[in-house]
């Protein structure tokens, strides 16, 4: 009878163990699926943060792009009325600088 009670025992125990094993490897199985959806849905954010950044930097290069070409347009047109102001004053005092260098060199000073 000790013989059976004890081989009644080992198979109790036996049973625990694969029961143990089975939970066990349930919780593996289960903390391995929420590690991979926890993976997938980080990389979804940063899927969706990139494409945001992305969309922000497109826009800022566009304004920036755009304001380039109308300041590239402003800046000639200010560069040319500048030379312009600058030969109408150089045509009017032209004559007046001649005749002052003609002056200092014809004059001697004794």
């Amino acid at each position: 009878m000790a013989a059976s009670t004890s081989q009644n025992g080992i198979q109790l125990l036996l049973a625990a163990e694969q029961e143990a094993q089975n939970i066990v490897s349930t919780a593996r199985n289960a903390k391995q699926a929420r590690l991979k959806q926890a993976k997938e849905e980080a990389e979804k954010e940063i899927a969706e943060f990139r494409a945001q950044m992305e969309a922000e930097f497109q826009r800022k290069l566009a304004e920036s792009s755009g304001d380039s070409g109308a300041n590239v347009k402003r800046l000639e047109q200010e560069t040319e009325a500048k030379i312009e102001h600058l030969k109408t004053e150089a045509s009017r005092i032209s004559p007046e600088i001649v005749s002052l260098l003609i002056r200092h060199v014809t004059t001697v000073n004794n």
